[in-house]
């Protein structure tokens, strides 16, 4: 009896870096201004901590030099007594009293140079907050305009390309650097404005042919007394001119997808991975796929249309490259800290770790470079991909343990 063939086993899993969350404590986080804060109170301290080693020493040097014993306690019944030195009153004899006073002498001098310690440490203390505190100010004040250029580069992140820091003050590094990013947006406001309008004339221009060529197409399909060689080649015309329409479509659709969305709507992905499904359902029947999961409500702020376009790929692709018998995908969405997910799951053929970022290059399949089969036009996760990162999100894949994929769309709520 023939051994069993042992089970494929899919390769290794990429490991991907999680997005970075925002820190819960921002004030925390090490900006230039906090640098430059620590630096001027750090340069401070230490200068304050060297100043007052030296003076300590300074004052040291000369209490030795002045506290030495200068006078002599000589004859008999010398009575004398102090409060601050009640030791003088208990000596029996002159020699005992000498030494009584120099005791005396030296604690008094070692009470001096601590009380001048310790006075000066609250007062460098004292010293070092107002430091820090106008460290922090002056840093704000010489770090303004960074923070102009900051919020006008935000805006700009959200398409407003007509957005300029127009700084003014003196022409220093800062202005330059403000005049070269002026610079810099009013080429990117001209390039996105050719763009646009390259995208609305292919628009018109690519779709006008291709309507009348099916147009044309139909009607002749359309004659009875047609041969049926005729007939076989309209069918096939009409095939290759509907694959061409939705190249053109996908094509106008990826470059329309490059941009941030600036209208943006409540859009749960729950509702949207459902009518996904329903359009995938007829071709998962055909193909013997089913389809399954569980899906949670997930609101986030997009384009309801463009997310739609993601979902209908990933589950397309996810029908399409599946395998002969027993197939099925998986749709699942849920909410998390911060975030919405959209998960795709499907059985299918084992798919390389080293292959996973060709699957998002326009026009490239598993194995193949081009265009060559009735799955598509090579386009659909080239579509995904832009897509969620015009939504602030992002779309990975990874190989699933016994073939197929999983692929994850993460967008911000």
């Amino acid at each position: 009896m023939a051994a069993s063939p042992a089970p494929v086993k899919a390769p290794p899993k990429p490991t991907w870096e999680p997005k970075p969350q925002d820190s819960p404590y921002p004030w925390l986080r090490p900006t230039i201004r906090i640098r430059l804060t620590l630096l001027y109170g750090g340069m401070f301290l230490i200068a304050g901590i060297l100043l007052l080693s030296i003076i300590y020493m300074l004052a040291a040097q000369a209490l030795n030099d002045a506290g030495g014993l200068v006078f002599e306690v000589r004859g008999t019944n010398v009575q004398i007594s102090s409060d601050v030195c009640p030791q003088l009153s208990s000596a029996l004899n002159n020699s005992q009293l000498n030494e009584a006073i120099k005791e005396c002498t030296a604690a008094q001098r070692q009470h001096a140079l601590d009380s001048l310690l310790n006075r000066s440490l609250l007062a460098l203390v004292g010293l070092s907050i107002i430091a820090f505190a106008f460290g922090y100010a002056m840093a704000g004040r010489v770090l303004a305009p960074l923070g102009r250029i900051t919020r006008t580069a935000r805006r700009v992140a959200g398409t407003d390309l007509t957005r300029r820091i127009e700084l003014d003050g003196p022409d220093d590094e800062l202005k330059e650097l403000a005049d070269t990013f002026d610079e810099m947006l009013d080429r990117l406001e001209r390039a996105f404005t050719a763009q646009q309008r390259f995208v609305g004339n292919a628009s018109h221009e690519l779709r006008t042919p291709l309507a009348i060529n099916r147009t044309l197409l139909e009607v002749h399909l359309s004659d009875p007394e047609a041969p049926p060689e005729l007939h076989q080649l309209g069918r096939t015309l009409l095939a290759t001119n509907e694959r061409s329409e939705q190249l053109v479509e996908g094509l106008l659709l990826l470059a329309r997808s490059e941009n941030q969305i600036v209208e943006r709507k409540p859009v749960d992905l729950a509702e949207v991975a459902d009518r996904a499904i329903d359009q995938a359902r007829s071709e998962a029947a055909t193909k013997g796929v089913d389809i399954r999961g569980e899906r949670a409500s997930a609101v986030v702020q997009g384009n309801g249309v463009l997310l739609e376009r993601i979902a209908l790929n990933l589950v397309q692709n996810a029908v399409r490259y599946n395998v002969a018998e027993g197939g099925w995908v998986e749709v699942t969405t849920e909410l998390r800290p911060g975030q919405a997910l959209l998960t795709v799951s499907n059985t299918g053929p084992v798919v390389p770790a080293y292959e996973i970022d060709n699957l998002f290059e326009p026009f490239r399949r598993l194995r193949t470079e081009r265009t060559g089969s009735d799955k598509g036009v090579g386009l659909g996760l080239s579509i995904a991909r832009s897509v969620a990162r015009a939504h602030g999100g992002r779309i990975i894949a990874e190989p699933r343990e016994g073939g197929g994929l999983v692929m994850r769309v993460t967008l911000p709520v």
